[in-house]
């Protein structure tokens, strides 16, 4: 399988469990809820989407003919340091990609591997950290997983949505609009009142990194 990638970079992931965690990021090309079409945005299931995940031309992208050449690849951009090696498969949509060869290949690499998904997919076994951002609750089939974060608000889905599915950890993150002062402040009352969810804040951008 050739695999097509947007870009690789090594960072620490900005949000949710693993906030603050080092981790290289492999962002996927394409995605089954937008096409990434500003012109199409307005048909978008996921239309406040802030990710370019059209093409293979960022930061060390590329087309990748085989799961070793794209895990050596990811490894060469962790470093050579072993301990705590971390992967986060994100998009668009990692799991139209990601098969069990490359999950083989980056744990053989000593990789932990976590995925940002919407959902929408059932992901190969073993997968070791598993992020679910539901968009649309009629194609959510994925109902567990490691985590379950939810951009907030969003029309049509509500927190009560999820709370009997079976994911170990619940987290609110405000959207990133023009309106992220209000949202920030819906997801704080509303995790006061609800303890069952945390807030998941975009700390990168705060803090200006990728």
């Amino acid at each position: 399988m050739t695999y097509s990638v947007k870009e690789i970079f090594k960072t620490l992931q900005g949000e949710g469990f693993y906030t603050g965690r080092a981790a290289v990021f492999c962002r996927f090309t394409g995605c089954n809820f937008w096409n990434g079409n500003d012109l199409d945005r307005i048909n978008a299931v996921c239309k406040f989407c802030d990710t370019d995940f059209v093409g293979i031309n960022g930061c060390n992208g590329g087309k990748f003919r085989s799961a070793s050449l794209l895990a050596r690849e990811i490894s060469r951009i962790w470093g050579e340091e072993y301990f705590g090696r971390y992967v986060v498969l994100t998009g668009g949509e990692p799991l139209l990609q990601l098969d069990s060869a490359l999950l083989s290949e980056l744990h053989n690499n000593g990789f932990e591997v976590g995925i940002e998904t919407n959902g929408s997919i059932i992901p190969p076994k073993n997968v070791d950290w598993i992020c679910v951002s539901p968009k649309d609750l009629n194609r959510m089939i994925l109902r567990e997983g490691n985590e379950l974060k939810l951009v907030f608000p969003q029309n049509d889905i509500c927190p009560d949505n999820f709370v009997d599915m079976n994911f170990q950890h619940f987290y609110l993150q405000p959207m990133y609009s023009d309106y992220l002062a209000l949202n920030i402040d819906l997801a704080v009352n509303y995790c006061k009142n609800n303890p069952k969810w945390r807030l998941s804040l975009q700390t990168h951008k705060y803090i200006g990194i990728p």
